[in-house]
C-alpha cells in the first residue's frame, strides 16, 4: 500500500515528521530574523481585511520558506532512494499540504472580516451611530472576493487530489499485479486488487484530505482562539482560568474523541469480518457457476447465515455508537454558547467579537473532533487495510492471519 508509492516508507514517514518538526521550530523561533535578511517586516499586529491578508510580508516569507523546505526534503529522498512515483508522492504531497493550509487561511481571512462587519451591523441596529450603506456594501464586496478565492482554491485542490490518489491506486495496482503469481492463491485476490485498492484510494481521498485539513486548521486557529480568550474572563462552574476558550475547546474535544473511540472500538473488527463473510459467500456462488457440486443449498444457507449474524452484530454495535455520537454532536452545537453565557450577560464583548469566537471555537473543536466526525469512514478504511495486509504478509513470507487461513481451507469463521 505504501512502498508502491512512497520511497522506503519505514524511513520516509519518520523523516518527514522529523523534518517538519525542525522546519516548524525554525519558523517559530527565527522567522523575524529570516524576514529581516530579505527586507521583510513581520511585526504587523492588526489583521488585514480582504485579499491583502494573503500578501503580507509574513505570507511572502512563508511562501519562500515552505518552498525551500519542500525542495530540500524532496531532493534528499530523490538522491538517497529514487522511486518511480517520487514526483507525485513527495512533491505532490507538498502541494496538497500547502493548498490545504492556504484554504484554512481563507477561513482565517473570513474570520478576520467578521469583526468589522458584525460590529457595523450592531451599530446600525442599535441606532446610536449612523452607518452608511457604502460601508456595508464595501465589506460585503470584500467577503465576495474572499469567497471567490475560496471556491477557486477548493476546486483546484480537489482536482489535484483526485489525480494524486488515482496515481497512488495505479502504483498499488502495478505492484500487486506484478506479484500476481504469489498472490493468486489468497481468497478474493482479484477483488482485493480491483475493489480494495479502489476503496482504499477513494477513502484516502476524502479521509486523508480531511485529516490534513484538521491539522492545518489547528495550526491556523489555535493562535486565534488563544488571543480571543482575553475577552472571556470566566467560565460557568469552574470560574476564571487561564485562556478559558482555548482550554475549553481542547478538553471538550478530547472528551468527545475518547467517548466515541471507546464505544466504537468493536466496529473495525466487525467491518473486516463482514467483508470476509461476504467474500466467502460470493466465492461459493462463483464456483457454483462452473461446477454443479458447488454452491449447494446447505452450504449457501450456512455461508449466508454467517453473513446474517455478522450484519446483526454490526447493527447492534452501530446502534449504541450512533446514540453516543448523536448526543455528543447535539451537545456540541450549544456548548460554546453555554460557556459564553457569563460573558454575554456581562456585555463585555461586541457582536463582531462574538462571531469571531463562535467561528474560531467551532474550527478548533471540529479539528480536534476529527476522529468523532470520521470514525465510520476510519472503520471502513481499517477493514480494507486489514484485507490488503494479507498481500503484504504473503509477499514477505509471513503466515496468513487466522481469519484468512480459516477461509483458505473452507472453514467458516463464526
Amino acid at each position: 500500500m505504501f512502498k508502491s508509492f512512497f520511497p522506503n516508507p519505514r524511513l520516509f514517514f519518520p523523516s518527514l515528521v522529523l523534518w517538519s518538526a525542525i522546519a516548524i521550530s525554525i519558523w517559530y523561533g527565527f522567522s523575524d530574523e529570516l524576514g529581516g535578511l530579505i527586507g521583510l517586516n513581520l511585526q504587523q499586529t492588526e489583521p488585514v481585511i480582504g485579499l491583502g491578508h494573503f500578501w503580507t510580508d509574513s505570507f511572502i516569507l512563508l511562501y519562500l520558506y515552505y518552498s525551500i523546505a519542500v525542495v530540500i526534503f524532496a531532493a534528499f529522498w530523490m538522491v538517497i532512494s529514487p522511486h518511480p512515483w517520487q514526483l507525485w508522492s513527495i512533491l505532490g504531497s507538498g502541494i496538497i499540504l500547502f493548498s490545504t493550509y492556504f484554504s484554512v487561511q481563507v477561513s482565517v481571512a473570513i474570520n478576520n472580516w467578521r469583526r468589522p462587519f458584525f460590529d457595523l451591523v450592531q451599530n446600525a441596529l442599535s441606532g446610536k451611530n449612523m452607518v452608511g450603506t457604502a460601508e456595508l456594501y464595501e465589506l460585503i464586496f470584500i467577503f465576495a472576493q474572499i469567497a471567490f478565492l475560496a471556491i477557486f482554491v477548493f476546486v483546484c485542490t480537489r482536482f489535484f487530489v483526485s489525480h494524486y490518489i488515482f496515481r497512488w491506486r495505479t502504483a498499488m495496482n502495478d505492484y500487486y499485479t506484478g506479484e500476481w503469481n504469489y498472490l493468486r492463491h489468497i481468497e478474493g485476490a482479484s477483488q482485493r486488487i480491483q475493489e480494495d485498492t479502489m476503496r482504499f484510494a477513494s477513502i484516502m481521498e476524502g479521509l486523508g484530505v480531511a485529516m490534513v485539513d484538521a491539522v492545518m486548521t489547528l495550526f491556523a486557529f489555535l493562535p486565534v482562539l488563544w488571543a480571543l480568550s482575553s475577552y472571556v474572563q470566566e467560565l460557568p462552574i469552574v470560574g476564571a482560568i487561564p485562556y478559558p476558550l482555548f482550554t475549553a475547546a481542547i478538553l471538550w474535544s478530547i472528551f468527545g474523541t475518547g467517548l466515541l473511540a471507546g464505544v466504537g472500538i468493536k466496529l473495525p473488527g466487525l467491518e473486516f469480518k463482514n467483508q470476509r463473510v461476504e467474500a466467502a459467500y460470493r466465492k461459493e456462488l462463483v464456483y457454483g457457476e462452473d461446477s454443479e457440486t458447488r454452491a449447494q443449498p446447505v452450504t449457501l444457507l450456512e455461508l449466508f447465515g454467517d453473513v446474517r449474524r455478522n450484519y446483526f452484530r454490526l447493527y447492534f454495535h452501530y446502534m449504541y455508537f450512533n446514540v453516543a455520537r448523536s448526543f455528543y454532536l447535539q451537545a456540541d452545537n450549544i456548548f460554546v454558547y453555554v460557556i459564553l453565557v457569563p460573558t454575554i450577560a456581562a456585555g463585555t464583548i461586541t457582536f463582531g467579537i462574538l462571531q469571531q469566537i463562535l467561528t474560531a471555537f467551532s474550527q478548533v473543536s471540529n479539528s480536534f473532533q476529527y476522529l468523532v466526525n470520521s470514525w465510520t469512514t476510519i472503520v471502513e478504511l481499517l477493514s480494507v487495510y486489514k484485507r490488503l495486509v494479507a498481500f503484504e504478509a504473503t509477499l514477505s513470507g509471513k503466515p496468513l492471519a487466522d481469519i484468512d487461513s480459516s477461509y483458505e481451507y473452507g472453514v467458516s469463521d463464526k
